[in-house]
């Protein structure tokens, strides 16, 4: 675990404001100018160029960091991640190399960290799964009867899944008219406030995994913004569940923070209503203390906190393997919506306006569901004692439907 009291030679490191002190050192993709993609890690308002230090002898990864995506070093296990934390912690400290290769952020270019090998979204926030249950079954039927049993959740699309600042298309589709369906352009669309986990070891088709396990092979975690289309999404949910409502585009934080960097934050998460099978138990808790909330064209729309969710990364990893399913390095895993008790605390707006019925103010303007050229910004830190860990941006601008 890295010392709180660590300061950088990197001078913009030392801000308690910045989202990457040395306590950080989050991994991602970047290039600059014509040059080819390559790994590096985030350290105030620059960026370490990894490929580089491993052309240079500093770090070695097998040859993993001049690769455009982290799937090979994250491959290489938990010894080689923390060997390489402890390295990169020791060189960017006060007293470190002042003459490593960093990339000012301002002139990069930041490219999808990972190769999504596959893309599971979870419903893992009882008061998000409560509040859109009561839209669409009333309060008595809200929560369906296995809910606070396992984790639910569905199997998303790896291909649209995009880096942060990658542009959406509002989708068109079948929605519900008052004669059988419309073929329109997706009128009632949504953001989805999540965090993400990032895979890191493979595992057998058969084998099943513990939590504790699960826990062990999370690499580490970004924002996630599954973008929705609810009216899309009603017409065709029943019976198994979201399709192309959900397929129109992910859009996730290009850093990647680690579980060393969240560890000294680790948080209980929701009460529970009942005991979980003994495959879903948990040792130590598995959530963290995370501030999360949301933006739309600059305002403040929402602001909760991780550690209110059922279910964590690690108990959806271990049910998703439960039968058998084999995981893969790279594969990514949603929370599912995190939403408070509270309206200000939501992360969609299918829950703040009521579905669509009480608009919210924008500016000067109001919404209730999301118009070509909103743009939604997601964020996210652990607050420690003088230094901050964030994620950086999770941002997406809506673009006219392609009729």
């Amino acid at each position: 675990m890295t010392d709180p009291s660590l300061r950088s030679w990197v001078a913009a490191a030392n801000d308690a404001a910045c989202d990457f002190p040395i306590q950080n050192l989050p991994y991602g993709v970047f290039s600059v100018g014509g040059q080819a993609p390559r790994c590096g890690v985030a350290i105030g308002d620059m960026i370490l160029d990894l490929g580089d230090c491993e052309a240079r002898g500093l770090l070695d990864a097998q040859g993993a960091f001049g690769r455009p995506a982290l799937n090979d070093f994250i491959e290489q296990g938990r010894g080689t991640w923390d060997d390489i934390r402890a390295k990169m912690t020791a060189l960017l400290a006060e007293d470190g190399d002042r003459s490593l290769p960093l990339v000012p952020m301002a002139d990069a270019t930041l490219h999808l960290p990972i190769r999504v090998s596959e893309f599971t979204d979870f419903y893992a926030s009882k008061n998000h799964a409560f509040n859109v249950g009561v839209l669409f079954r009333g309060p008595d039927n809200a929560l369906p009867p296995q809910w606070t049993h396992m984790p639910i959740g569905y199997n998303g699309r790896a291909s649209s899944v995009v880096v942060s600042g990658t542009p959406i298309h509002r989708p068109m589709g079948q929605a519900k008219g008052d004669n059988g369906p419309v073929w329109t352009a997706s009128r009632r669309l949504d953001l989805e406030l999540e965090l993400g986990a990032i895979v890191g070891a493979n595992s057998q088709m058969g084998q099943r995994i513990s939590v504790a396990d699960a826990e062990d092979m999370i690499f580490g975690y970004v924002l996630l913004n599954d973008w929705s289309a609810r009216d899309i999404q009603a017409w065709e949910y029943q019976p198994l569940g979201p399709f192309q409502a959900k397929a129109l585009g992910t859009t996730i934080s290009p850093w990647i923070v680690t579980q060393a960097a969240l560890e000294p934050f680790r948080s209980a998460g929701a009460e529970r209503d009942n005991p979980l099978l003994p495959y879903l138990q948990e040792d130590r808790p598995g959530f963290y203390d995370l501030t999360l909330g949301w933006t739309m064209n600059g305002t403040r729309m929402a602001q909760t906190n991780y550690n209110v969710m059922y279910y964590s990364s690690a108990q959806q990893l271990a049910h998703h393997a439960v039968s058998g399913c084999p995981m893969r390095v790279g594969d990514l895993l949603g929370t599912g919506t995190i939403s408070g008790p509270t309206l200000d605390q939501t992360g969609a707006l299918l829950e703040m306006t009521q579905g669509g019925k009480s608009p919210v103010r924008v500016g000067g303007a109001e919404r209730t569901f999301i118009e070509d050229g909103d743009e939604v910004a997601l964020y996210g830190y652990a607050q420690g004692n003088g230094y901050r860990i964030g994620f950086g941006p999770c941002i997406g601008k809506i673009l006219p439907a392609q009729e």
